[in-house]
């Protein structure tokens, strides 16, 4: 059950640095890529549900707590992991 959870919270954690990857290279337009408005596309999924709480601020920080959005589902994670290695 360890090893399962272990995997669970590598894979998001992969998944969570290939989305902000794509989301730098396509807000910036880096390495030739054309910058649009989907480039966060990938990091809506990771975020749920927190990602939907996000019109409480001001828009200017949108952008930042959408990317910070998937961390919180990340750390929620690791501490299930724990807590349930514990037991």
């Amino acid at each position: 059950m360890h090893l399962a959870c272990r995997l669970v919270v590598i894979g998001f954690s992969v998944l969570y640095v290939l989305a902000v990857g794509l989301f730098i290279v396509g807000t910036f337009g880096l390495f030739g890529s054309p910058s649009g408005p989907l480039a966060g596309v990938f990091l809506m999924p990771l975020g749920l549900p927190w990602n939907q709480m996000l019109d409480v601020f001001p828009e200017p920080l949108w952008p930042t707590l959408a990317v910070l959005a998937p961390a919180v589902n990340l750390v929620i994670l690791a501490l299930i992991c724990r807590w349930g290695a514990r037991r």
